[in-house]
Formats: structure tokens, C-alpha cells, sequence
């Protein structure tokens, strides 16, 4: 990817990662999928500056950011908002914007949900790892220099479409029920854990990150406690561990574990996991495989619809 323009990143907040949408067909070699937390904010940002959703982009966390670009750009900011301003200009989310050479853009900080993902005409131009720009933070690669960015970062971008307008669309708005199905050990807790686990709310600790998030509640209890081969999981997948507080497994999660499965975070919902703040709650609700499966199919005709936008002018 030839080189157009650069990005510096004035001050970089918590965890500021470069993503894309993660590494697909290494999990039998112990590599985790990384990649953006939230999937469908990160494919409409890309979306709304004319890139390929997998181009790479930025996923922020915590405030304050500022950026500074050197050259002409177009660029989009998506999920949570964290009162972007453009040279003190409010910035709105899910707006194509254009920036000029010298301008600065500024992040102080969420007013709902927890991550914001910013998207730069032409993406990110940093190498592929094992088929894939995301950084993973726990194994030290991919992204840039496989680490959050610092401030005096400079990024480089690719060559990217140029637009007549500046445009916008609707985001979805997070809700506090999350869709999951039955793991294949939820059997093995007793009825009154069962139970609770769909009927309580889960608070999200502050102990949580890419690899999982910590839920904290009423602990659950397993009745056949009988220790568990190793066995694979994925994101979304809910683990108990001993002390009775499930986890949520995400992208930067492990590729094997030993903890029963309680349940599994259905695919289309996964993104309200991460768009969950830390302390805040939310409800689990059981729903069917056959569910799921035209949960994620409805999603998948309704974000088509956003396909027009890599080709608006």
C-alpha cells in the first residue's frame, strides 16, 4: 500500500489500538482472532470514507485523545461518542468529515457506551501479521509495533477516495439485554443457578479487558465438579471459573480454557458486550441456536443497506 499521508498522535489516551476486524483461520495454532471489539460500528465507520471493512483503523477506549493530521483526509468516528471536536468543532458520530493539513481532532471522553472507532480514508498502513493488521496486546504483534499507540506516534495512511460531501447515518443505540445460548455445561450448575444467571443483572467489573469481560453478581454454583479437559473457545463464550463470577470471553481472549461454559453470547449481540461500560449492567436472555442464526442473518440484511456508502461520492 503506497503511502499518502500521516496521522500524529498528540496524546493517546488508554489502550488507543489499531484494528481491523481480526485473524481468521490461526486459532488451531493458539493465535487469537484480535480485532475490533465492536464489528459492525468498525465496518460502518470504514463504510462511511469509502474503505473495505476489514481496512485498518483505530479503536479507543479511554479519553482524552488528540490527533493530529498532515495532509487532507476524510475520516468517520463511530460507537461510543466521545465528543469529538475538529479544531474545537463538534464533530457528530457516524459523519463522513473531511480534515485539513494541521487540523486537530480531540476525544475527551464517552458519554455513553465505551468504545469509538475511527476510520481514515484509505485505512491504516501498517504490515499484515499472519493475515491481518489487528494488534494483539497480549502476544505483542500486529498493529503498531503490537502496542497500544503512544503519544508522537505518527501513523501512515494508504491512498484513499476523495468525496463532494460530507454525510452521515443512524447508529444502532446499546441496550442493556444481551442474547446468549446454553454452553455445553449448563448442566452441570444447579437449577438455582440456572436460574439466576438469566434473571440477575451482571455488572461489569473493572477487572475486565480485550481478553474478557469480569462479571460481578450472584456467584453460581456448579454441581458436578469434576475438573474439565482443556477445550476450545471462542469469543463470547461465558466461562465460570471456581469463584462463581463469569467472564465473557472477547477478541483478545485465549483459543483453549479449562472453565465450564455456561452459555454463549450469540453473535449478533456480541458487539453490546464491549459497547458495555465498566461498571455498568446488563441482563443475559436465553434464546435458542435457531434464534441466533436468524439474529445474525437480520443483522446481516440490515447492514447491507449501508453497502451504497463505499461508493456514495
Amino acid at each position: 500500500m503506497s503511502k499518502r499521508a500521516e496521522i500524529e498522535i498528540i496524546k493517546a489516551g488508554l489502550q488507543t489500538t489499531v484494528q481491523d476486524l481480526g485473524r481468521v483461520g490461526s486459532r488451531h495454532l493458539g493465535i487469537a482472532q484480535s480485532g475490533a471489539l465492536d464489528r459492525p460500528s468498525f465496518q460502518l465507520a470504514n463504510y462511511l470514507v469509502g474503505n473495505a471493512a476489514h481496512a485498518a483503523g483505530v479503536e479507543i477506549v479511554v479519553g482524552p485523545v488528540q490527533i493530529r493530521f498532515h495532509s487532507k483526509c476524510w475520516f468517520a468516528l463511530t460507537g461510543a461518542d466521545f465528543d469529538a471536536r475538529l479544531n474545537g468543532e463538534r464533530v457528530a458520530p457516524a459523519w463522513r468529515v473531511l480534515a485539513s493539513a494541521g487540523d486537530l481532532l480531540s476525544l475527551s471522553g464517552t458519554r455513553y457506551e465505551s468504545r469509538c472507532y475511527l476510520a481514515l480514508s484509505g485505512g491504516i498502513d501498517v504490515p499484515e501479521v499472519l493475515g491481518a493488521c489487528a494488534t494483539d496486546l497480549p502476544a505483542r504483534f500486529g498493529g503498531y509495533q503490537g502496542r497500544a499507540l503512544r503519544a508522537g506516534d505518527f501513523l501512515s495512511l494508504g491512498n484513499g477516495r476523495q468525496f463532494d460531501k460530507s454525510m452521515g447515518v443512524l447508529q444502532r443505540t446499546w441496550t442493556p439485554e444481551i442474547r446468549a445460548i446454553a454452553g455445553p455445561e449448563y448442566t452441570q450448575f444447579s437449577e438455582a443457578s440456572r436460574s439466576s444467571f438469566w434473571r440477575q443483572a451482571w455488572k461489569v467489573s473493572h477487572q475486565s479487558n480485550r481478553m474478557g469481560f469480569r462479571l460481578q453478581g450472584h456467584a453460581l454454583q456448579r454441581v458436578i465438579t469434576s475438573e474439565l479437559l482443556s477445550h476450545a473457545v471462542l469469543p463470547g463464550v461465558v466461562q465460570v471459573p471456581p469463584n462463581g463470577q463469569p467472564i465473557v470471553l472477547l477478541a483478545d481472549a485465549q483459543t483453549t480454557g479449562g472453565y465450564p461454559r455456561i452459555a454463549t453470547v450469540i453473535e449478533a449481540d456480541l458487539w453490546k458486550v464491549a459497547q458495555t461500560p465498566i461498571g455498568t449492567s446488563f441482563c443475559f436472555e436465553q434464546c435458542s441456536l435457531a434464534t441466533a442464526l436468524d439474529a445474525q442473518e437480520k443483522w446481516r440484511k440490515e447492514f447491507a443497506r449501508f453497502d451504497w456508502l463505499q461508493h456514495a461520492k
